[in-house]
């Protein structure tokens, strides 16, 4: 398996996890005092889907089937399945905390991703969407801790 395609599967199980992780919390923010909170949580969680649509479309260029699902050791340390747990509750600012720490995961797995000797193009859109992702990660603490 290439630095890309291992890269790129990991990195798709992580959007994926962070799409599902971002619907729940914007499901949890809707009623909430804040629903303009709910409104940045679903889309942030369009953006993870259009960046792991991305990137498969990309492992396809390559010959590369990278929308399957990831190893089972994979499973053990994904981030936002961490956090699955504080997102059942319907208190605000429980569920800002728990977006961000799904987003600190989030950008330690494209920096984890950046280290890997990855071809110009594939490292082109990661390091594109590391970017936003910092971006998503800043913007929802900054909600934290307003909330």
């Amino acid at each position: 398996m290439s630095a890309d395609e291992k890269a790129a599967k990991d990195l798709v199980e992580t959007l994926k996890d962070g799409r599902a992780g971002f619907a729940s919390a914007a499901e949890k923010l809707r009623d909430s005092d804040h629903p303009q909170w709910a409104a940045t949580m679903q889309r942030l969680s369009d953006q993870r889907a259009t960046f792991a649509r991305e990137i498969v479309d990309m492992g396809h260029d390559y010959g590369d089937d990278v929308d399957e699902s990831g190893s089972a050791g994979g499973a053990l340390h994904r981030g936002w399945l961490a956090v699955k747990d504080a997102l059942t509750g319907d208190d605000a600012s429980g569920v800002l905390g728990a977006a961000a720490k799904g987003e600190d995961h989030a950008v330690s797995e494209y920096e984890k991703a950046l280290e890997e000797d990855l071809s110009a193009g594939f490292r082109a859109l990661v390091q594109r969407q590391h970017g936003e992702v910092v971006a998503a990660r800043d913007e929802v603490k900054a909600l934290a801790d307003a909330g």
